[in-house]
């Protein structure tokens, strides 16, 4: 439902109805200047009628442009950036202005909104109810980036997502306006809560959020009670098997996480036993994962370079290496850590004539890698994961300065809710959570000399010394003047607030331990 309410500076002569949907308005042939306001509401005329004159009092342009501009440089200021070109600079704001634009406040001034059963309930004073969560998108960066800035709107979000559990009996996946789509997979929502939890963020019932999560996560409809019965989906029962079970044991972990801070002891060890499901749907003979059959037997044929049921908007590469909270026993499948580093130089370089791309969301792609949509949006950063952090440094600053610019097309894939551009903003700092309930922000290579981000205890500072295209490598870190021998900075660290210092180089080096 959408209802509108519009107000003009002058009055109209006639109106003539086109239907139902389309109205003809006259107004006076010496009329030289309209200004017209429209208010929007998911409940009634009346309420969109109360947001227009609550947010746009005045009819006068001017104004209204001005609070717009300022609210707007507010709203950019959280992350301030110097030190690159203009062109770097207008990529890093646009992405800024992208991760903004969403979600969609849904409660009215008055603190009305339509629910999902359609009824009108209203939030408490200073409360506000949002939707337009792209979770299996957004899981990734972009909630992360709103940890680090917005803890009001990411508590928001969630006591939103919690109203829609009571409402359905299951966490949203992919909500819009007043319903659910049920679009995409995972149960991601069980990401985003377990994110915030963990790193301080609880403007909610923790009790009732765990308690939705493991709900959720054993009745989802793609395939869940196999996964919970057999620790994988058939192939042959559900399409999309391989990248639910993949997905679902990811989502495990963060629930097992969230458990055990909560001291729900059984709970953590059966989730986290959930979490090696992606095992199971790993052939060792080919070292990719790939869907089984209700016999156990592999699916034929086994197509690397095709998209197919089995997968999400993706081939067997694009999700090989999608275990972000495991990477070590990822790595371990492969037989040795070498075979694993071997494979992931492959992914960027391989190229085939036999690639079938049958989905149009397979864009942005660098050999195997595929920029332009989310499964592949962790995988640089597993090199400082396992003790390679050049090659983490030549992929970002590859992606950051080639699929990213700023004309009309200066995304190398769908937006997807500002997932694409959080990629950019993180990665533009220097770092990015690969395991996105992990509260670990692994180091990359930052592209701007001095950024500052307002953040839950004040200001980080985070400075690149010597930072230039050919200085991309990081030689040393220190954190608030000290040395600092980690491959990735901590929520807490960056929440804090204080000075993040990179000294960069020409020659690849490791400054830290594992």
């Amino acid at each position: 439902y959408v209802f509108f309410s519009a107000r003009f500076s002058e009055p109209f002569a006639d109106v003539r109805l086109l239907g139902d949907k389309q109205a003809v308005l006259t107004f006076a042939p010496d009329t030289e200047t309209l200004t017209i306001a429209v208010g929007l509401s998911s409940v009634s005329a009346e309420n969109a009628r109360l947001n227009s004159v609550a947010e746009v009092p005045e009819l006068d342009f001017d104004a209204v442009h001005a609070r717009a501009a300022a609210l707007w440089r507010e709203a950019l200021g959280d992350i301030v950036v110097e030190g690159g070109s203009r062109d770097e600079m207008v990529n890093f704001y646009t992405a800024q202005y992208h991760t903004k634009l969403t979600p969609n406040l849904m409660s009215d001034v008055n603190g009305e909104y339509r629910r999902h059963d359609q009824r009108i309930a209203r939030m408490p004073q200073g409360g506000a109810y949002y939707s337009t969560f792209s979770l299996w998108d957004t899981f990734r960066a972009w909630n992360p980036l709103q940890t680090l800035v917005d803890t009001t709107l990411v508590n928001d979000m969630i006591r939103s997502m919690l109203d829609m559990y009571d409402i359905t009996g299951e966490l949203p996946i992919w909500p819009l306006a007043s319903g659910e789509t049920g679009t995409m997979i995972g149960y991601h929502a069980a990401s985003v809560i377990a994110d915030a939890y963990l790193k301080g963020i609880r403007g909610y019932d923790a009790e009732k959020a765990l308690d939705a999560m493991i709900r959720s996560s054993n009745i989802n409809k793609k395939g869940s009670d196999y996964y919970v019965a057999q620790g994988f989906i058939p192939s042959n029962i559900k399409r999309e098997s391989v990248s639910c079970t993949l997905e679902y044991a990811y989502d495990d972990w963060a629930i097992s996480r969230m458990a055990g801070a909560m001291g729900r002891d059984d709970v953590a060890r059966e989730y986290a036993q959930r979490a090696l499901n992606y095992a199971n749907v790993f052939d060792g003979s080919t070292c990719f994962f790939r869907g089984r059959g209700t016999d156990g037997n592999w699916s034929e044929p086994f197509e690397e370079f095709a998209t197919g049921r089995d997968y999400t908007e993706a081939t067997p590469w694009h999700y090989r290496f999608f275990v972000p909270h495991d990477v070590n026993g990822l790595a371990g499948l492969f037989g040795s850590r070498a075979a694993f580093v071997r494979e992931l130089d492959r992914l960027f370089t391989l190229e085939s004539d036999e690639m079938q791309l049958d989905v149009s969301d397979v864009t942005g792609l660098m050999g195997q890698y595929a920029h332009g949509n989310e499964p592949s949006h962790h995988v640089v950063y597993l090199y400082t994961m396992i003790g390679q952090p050049a090659k983490t440094a030549d992929k970002v600053r590859e992606i950051l300065t080639t699929l990213y610019h700023d004309q009309p097309d200066g995304l190398s894939g769908n937006e997807d809710v500002g997932q694409m551009s959080a990629w950019y903003v993180l990665s533009s700092l220097g770092f990015y959570q690969v395991e996105p309930a992990g509260g670990r922000y692994f180091f990359g290579s930052p592209l701007f000399d001095r950024a500052e981000v307002r953040v839950r205890d004040g200001v980080l500072t985070v400075t690149a010394h010597n930072n230039s295209a050919a200085n991309k490598y990081i030689q040393a870190v220190k954190l608030n003047g000290k040395p600092y021998t980690k491959p990735y900075i901590a929520f807490d660290d960056i929440a804090a607030g204080g000075r993040l210092e990179f000294e960069m180089g020409a020659q690849p080096a490791v400054w830290y331990e594992l």
